[in-house]
Parts: structure tokens; sequence; C-alpha cells
């Protein structure tokens, strides 16, 4: 293993912060690890056009297992599973006396989840909100595009942007060993790492860090990773 040294300041532990987030936030209270099960929180900061949201529904893609929604105040979620029991949607509906006259209120949806093995990949969870006006009138909003996944590129389908989770392998405290299999274009997915290595190419989510990186020489910045590249990761 080739990893190059750096001061022990340097790798002084990082704060973790949550997932990927969409104009509909997706995160999780732990890092989004590969065959694991988490539970998985949808943020919803708006209504649609000035109008209080009245039903979520949360498509669950293939590989996704073991779903279960969490009870909220918000109103019953509901499961739909395919001929094979496998859930395949899970939607909240408000009770008609409890939608709001205006956009006003911040609304949060869970499920517990067990994610796939499938580490450096990008899970795209399509979203359909729905608001009603006074007349009775539903407006949707589709938050199903999947353009430039959290961690690589998807392919477009829309301007309105579906949650995404990206998913990381399982790690161990120290230094662990992983080959890419997927372009990672953003490189914050590693934000509760201590610094990335592949080859001579360095990244860090310390600023003092990557300050070190850009100033140590024969060293470059790692701005992405390409399928097929071993990488060193220090937990």
């Amino acid at each position: 293993m080739k990893v190059h040294v750096l001061t022990g300041a340097a790798l002084a532990a990082c704060l973790f912060a949550p997932g990927a987030e969409a104009h509909i936030g997706l995160s999780t209270g732990t890092p989004a690890v590969a065959a694991t099960t988490q539970e998985l929180s949808f943020a919803v900061g708006h209504g649609c056009e000035g109008l209080d949201t009245f039903r979520l529904e949360i498509r669950i893609p293939e590989g996704v297992g073991g779903v279960r929604p969490v009870a909220s105040v918000f109103g019953k979620a509901v499961v739909t599973k395919d001929a094979s029991g496998r859930v395949t949607a899970v939607t909240w509906t408000k009770a008609e006396a409890d939608v709001l006259p205006s956009d006003s209120d911040f609304y949060k949806f869970t499920l517990r989840a067990a994610l796939p093995d499938k580490p450096f990949t990008s899970l795209a969870f399509p979203t359909v909100q729905s608001c009603r006006k006074a007349d009775g009138t539903v407006v949707t909003q589709e938050w199903v595009g999947t353009e430039g996944g959290h961690g690589g590129h998807l392919a477009a389908d829309t301007t309105l942007p579906a949650p995404v989770l990206f998913l990381l392998p399982a790690r161990t405290p120290g230094w662990n060993k992983y080959t890419v299999t997927e372009h990672v274009h953003d490189l914050s997915v590693f934000k509760d790492a201590q610094i990335v290595w592949a080859g001579s190419a360095a990244y860090s989510p310390s600023a003092h860090i990557s300050g070190l990186i850009a100033q140590e020489p024969g060293t470059q910045v790692l701005r992405e990773i390409h399928p097929g590249t071993d990488i060193w990761v220090r937990y």
C-alpha cells in the first residue's frame, strides 16, 4: 500500500454530515453503507405553487428491500407491493381536515429499508408530491429526474431531480482499500472520511488537510474517481 503520510493534526477527526439531498432532501442517520439497514428521511420544505402538501408518494428502487414506513403525524402511510410482494412505493396522505390553507409547514417522512450490496452506486427514489387548491384541483410535482446522481451520473429524464442516495462500502476505523466500480464525480460522498488516496492524488473534506494536499510536492488534488480505480480511504 502506497499511502502518503500527513501530520497527525491534519488527520484530526471530521464531523459526519447526512447523505445526499435533492429539492426533496434525503438523509440517513449514519453513512449510507451498502448491504445495511437504514432509516431514510425525506424532507419536504415546500409545497406546490404556494399550496400545502397533502400527499407524498415515494417509489422504491429495485434492490431495496425490507421497507417499513415510520409512523408520521402527517398521516397514514400506505404500502404498495408488486406480484412478488416487493414494496414498490410508500404513500402518505393527510386527513382532509388537516390540509393547511397555504404552504407554511416543513414535513419529514421516514422509512426503514435494507440497502442493496452495490457500493459506489446511486439509488434514486422518484417522488410525487401532491397539493390541493381550495376548489379541489390537485397540483402535482414529480421529482423523478435522475441526472447527476450524488456519486455519479445517471440518465436524465426530467428537470425536477429525484432524491438520490449514494451507497458507500463497508468500512473499519483506519485505512480501507476499495476498487471503485462506478464513476464518482462528487467526492463529498466521502464527507465522513479523513482522507482519500488514489495513486498520487488525494482528497479530504477537511479544509486544513486539503491545503496540505495542495502544497505536497508530487501530489495532485483528487477531483473525481474513474471506474476500476483502487483507492485507500482513512476513516
